[in-house]
């Protein structure tokens, strides 16, 4: 019995030893990053779920609702509701992530809204295609957002199809800020699934359409006789076109054309017979950040929803910043619970 308790003190000396060495050998502890700044401020449901007054545009009212009502209704939106589930949640990390991102830093033109369902101030939303899928994918990310290694939202950026390659903000969205840290040319890996509209596209323009998209991108072209892709960025993406020796942002070009005819800016055909300009090209979308379909082959190969959320990007990771708690469900304020309606 004696020579047990010796044994035992001096396996306990030796476990004390380990951790000193541990210590002084400089091992950090884990120190929890703060959360954004956004969301401490941001008003809660009986459940600790942050709430949002949303502009539904094709109703044309406000509605009172919980974040992860939102984010049912943009997943649903965004996404087919028959996807894989680990790319459903990919997309829905994502998304919840674009709306603090938005709510941080700008008013939404709706006034008393946070944000909106207008497509063009913010994301795609269908509440109609909601299903029990699209809430499992909410619900089992509850509270996740990407954040940098300083514990900052970033701009959770995301498109269709990256025609083969991603795209940085400065080639793709006419971004004039510093390249964030975080993006990065990379293959997309979009799936050879995806519809061949998605993969390759070709549009023709009458000059006359043309040349007042050219304007209202900024540029002065007065005739469009020879059409050619001036600068290029890392992915091969056309950042200028040159409009008969004017020079003209592609992506703000692309939106003045309408980005769903002209479907990205990595063209493969520019040509101009001084009636009409014709355009070809790979993708669907701006290109930076997330494709979806390149998500839909990742969840496929096996990633998860976290992995696959953070692949396209440089430094950052998932962070929950709340959780779906035991009242929220016996409160049934699941995340896809009916909201209440405000005019």
């Amino acid at each position: 019995m004696h020579a047990l308790r010796l044994f035992l003190i001096l396996l306990l000396c030796l476990s004390c030893c380990a951790c000193a060495a541990g210590d002084a050998a400089g091992i950090p502890e884990t120190t929890p990053l703060p959360t954004p700044q956004v969301v401490e401020g941001m008003r809660r449901n009986d459940a600790g779920i942050p709430l949002l007054e949303v502009y539904l545009h094709e109703e044309e009212i406000i509605r009172a609702m919980d974040i992860e009502t939102y984010v049912c209704g943009v997943l649903a939106g965004e996404m087919r509701n028959d996807w894989p589930l680990e790319a459903l949640k990919a997309q829905a990390i994502l998304a919840r992530t674009f709306v603090l991102k938005f709510i941080s830093e700008k008013q939404s033109r709706y006034a008393g809204a946070d944000i909106s369902t207008d497509i063009t101030e913010a994301q795609a939303y269908n509440a109609a295609e909601i299903n029990e899928r699209i809430e499992q994918a909410v619900q089992e990310t509850c509270g996740q957002v990407l954040l940098t290694d300083a514990g900052e939202l970033p701009y959770a950026w995301f498109h269709a199809h990256s025609g083969g390659q991603t795209a940085l903000a400065r080639e793709a969205l006419g971004w004039n800020d510093p390249e964030p840290s975080y993006t990065r040319v990379t293959d997309g890996l979009d799936s050879p699934s995806a519809p061949e509209e998605a993969a390759a596209w070709s549009a023709v323009f009458p000059v006359k359409q043309f040349l007042r998209a050219c304007r209202a991108a900024g540029a002065e072209a007065e005739t469009a006789e020879e059409v050619a892709i001036g600068e290029k960025g890392a992915s091969g993406r056309a950042v200028t076109l040159l409009v008969d020796g004017v020079s003209v942002p592609a992506a703000e070009l692309r939106l003045a054309l309408g980005s769903t005819v002209m479907r990205s800016t990595l063209l493969t055909e520019l040509s101009s017979d001084g009636a009409y300009v014709r355009m070809a090209g790979r993708g669907y979308g701006h290109g930076v950040g997330m494709p979806q379909w390149g998500a839909y082959a990742l969840a496929q190969d096996g990633m998860t929803g976290e992995e696959i959320a953070t692949y396209y990007y440089d430094g950052l990771h998932v962070a929950t910043l709340w959780e779906s708690t035991p009242a929220a469900r016996a409160l049934e304020i699941a995340p896809c619970a009916r909201p209440s309606v405000r005019v």
